[in-house]
């Protein structure tokens, strides 16, 4: 078990560093690629990361178009 913790957590740290490089946060990276119903566990996305940075910049790329709309502030005047 904590064999398998220790893997989750390093494929997360890859994938964070990875998502940090490029100006991105590791919630809101998974959260946009949800959005666009990419379905790549944390292994796969941490494999592309580290050994295929160019299909890596492609899933930011989507990613960055599936992020949710900045929220519009009201000033109440």
């Amino acid at each position: 078990r904590q064999r398998k913790r220790l893997f989750r957590r390093l494929w997360i740290l890859r994938i964070n560093a990875a998502c940090r490089a490029r100006g991105l946060k590791y919630s809101t990276f998974l959260a946009a690629l949800q959005r666009a119903r990419v379905d790549l566990d944390r292994k796969a996305l941490a494999e592309i990361a580290v050994h295929d940075p160019a299909a890596f910049d492609e899933l930011v790329r989507l990613a960055r178009q599936h992020l949710p709309a900045p929220q519009a502030t009201a000033s109440s005047s």
